[in-house]
């Protein structure tokens, strides 16, 4: 029986996907000090949760630390060192918003190895999809630069590491509120990688316009949904379902990574937007799919931000709800948007994909 299926009691073979899961308790060393809001309570609640959470199929894969020579993958060796030169000082900052303690760099560096192990038992086929609870984030960092809570860009040193291991079409969807600076500088050129972001803007970091679309040999490879503040699962859904979907099916990845922000739930205190945990289980439902159809479901998800802990207990569940892929075949919900919300990215696209009218 391959990997992914089972019998059920009348011998009819349903799907029961193996889910990796990468947590530990060390990815609370990282402290940003006193009454920021990326705290150490995010994995903790996260570990509370997983304690009691329990679906067929969940495998824990147990984190690494991401070599130097790994972190270089996508940022400076001057980059790597300077993280790596705040271990000397109990407390260092980066910018206004990124402050990190001796421990940081060692569990940054855990945080990319822990991506990497699940990309690893992924590519194994001990797991056909994952989760990575990782912190700090890392959405943010650009090659050479931190900012914005993130010391190295998790996400791109995964699809990066994948191409080492023969991988070409790489789509990442970054679903944080805010637009994720960093990856689309790593992957702007870059024709092989598909970019794309859904975010509140205008919004920090500032980036992510609907006319930011690639360059060169890589224009269409960027793809910006930028959202009004006060969208929801309609605006999120019809998003996924009518631009990102369609362009991912054409794009034909051969993996599908997540940056998984959960911070455009209603409850986060750092934005503006009012998605639940039903929009997040859709959003993630679409990727299966895609994943499904053309990447032999190979999907793997990191935690970005999501500064609200209920909001944190909600949402986990549902991604990995969708993650065992029993509801692949279960239909969306209807969504209604406001307005043409999405018809700046709709129009910024439209030269590069073929798009449902």
């Amino acid at each position: 029986m391959p990997l992914g299926f089972r019998r059920d009691g009348d011998g009819a073979i349903v799907q029961a996907m193996k889910t990796g899961f990468v947590l530990d308790r060390r990815y609370e060393a990282h402290d940003a000090g006193a009454g920021h809001p990326e705290r150490p309570e995010r994995i903790g609640a996260i570990r509370e949760l997983m304690t009691q959470y329990r679906r067929d199929g969940l495998v824990d894969v147990a984190p690494r630390l991401a070599t130097a020579d790994e972190l270089a993958l996508n940022h400076g060796p001057e980059h790597v060192a300077l993280v790596a030169s705040s271990a000397r000082h109990p407390r260092a900052r980066f910018d206004a918003d990124t402050q990190v303690c001796s421990e940081s760099f060692a569990t940054a560096a855990l945080a990319a190895g822990g991506y990497l192990a699940l990309l690893e038992a992924i590519l194994a086929g001990d797991v056909e999809n994952g989760f990575a609870f990782v912190r700090p984030p890392g959405h943010h960092a650009e090659t050479d630069r931190a900012m914005g809570f993130c010391l190295f860009n998790n996400v791109a040193i995964g699809a990066r590491w994948l191409r080492t291991r023969g991988i070409g079409r790489i789509l990442i969807v970054d679903w944080d509120v805010h637009h994720g600076n960093g990856t689309q500088e790593s992957f702007y050129d870059d024709p092989d990688t598909l970019y794309v972001s859904t975010h509140q803007y205008p919004f920090y970091p500032g980036t992510g316009a609907a006319q930011e679309v690639g360059r060169g040999g890589a224009a269409g490879r960027t793809l910006n949904v930028p959202l009004p503040a006060g969208c929801g699962d309609d605006e999120y859904v019809a998003a996924f379902t009518d631009l990102i979907a369609p362009v991912a099916r054409q794009f034909r990845p051969e993996v599908v990574l997540i940056s998984a922000g959960f911070d455009a739930d209603r409850r986060d205190p750092l934005a503006g937007m009012q998605a639940s945990e039903e929009g997040f289980r859709a959003m993630t439902r679409v990727l299966m799919n895609v994943a499904a159809e053309h990447a032999g479901g190979r999907l793997a998800a990191i935690l970005e931000g999501g500064y609200d802990l209920d909001a944190l207990r909600a949402a986990v569940p549902a991604v990995l709800d969708e993650l065992g892929g029993g509801r692949l075949s279960e239909p969306l919900p209807t969504p209604h948007p406001r307005g043409s919300v999405l018809e700046p990215a709709r129009a910024a696209q439209a030269p590069f994909w073929e798009l449902p009218s």
